[in-house]
């Protein structure tokens, strides 16, 4: 399951700065909003927390250009029949060049009313200065 779109946000448009962030962090111009508009992430969490938002905004480019080009797909999409309802991270850590993350996501199925959680242990690795997204482990 990759994540879709999250309930409350109108797909394919930015939120204002003011808006609470999909993430859940903070609002969204101090949280995931300057990383999906192009700056660093300074961490692998928020890298995770803005490639959530990005999934739930579907911005494509955002989850491509921040896949590890080893292990991305050809196909880099959002499922537009899952809503995200909520992100929580669990756990988070780097060292050197290396990171991962521990989160749970909610969703539901608009065609089917299925609901459930997704967890996930992200692995995330840094080049040249920018943290990009490798595999689930």
């Amino acid at each position: 399951m990759s994540f879709g779109a999250a309930a409350s946000v109108p797909r394919g448009r930015r939120l204002n700065a003011q808006a609470p962030c999909p993430c859940g962090g903070a609002e969204f111009g101090s949280c995931c909003g300057p990383v999906l508009a192009g700056a660093d992430a300074r961490d692998p969490e928020a890298l995770m927390r803005s490639r959530y938002t990005a999934f739930a905004l579907g911005d494509v480019r955002h989850l491509r250009d921040t896949w590890s080009p080893r292990t991305r797909p050809d196909d880099v999409g959002v499922d537009t029949d899952t809503d995200w309802l909520g992100l929580t991270v669990e756990a988070s850590s780097a060292a050197g060049d290396e990171g991962r993350v521990s989160f749970r996501a909610w969703w539901r199925d608009r065609r089917t009313g299925e609901s459930g959680t997704l967890s996930e242990h992200s692995r995330f690795q840094r080049h040249s200065g920018r943290w990009y997204y490798v595999e689930a482990v």
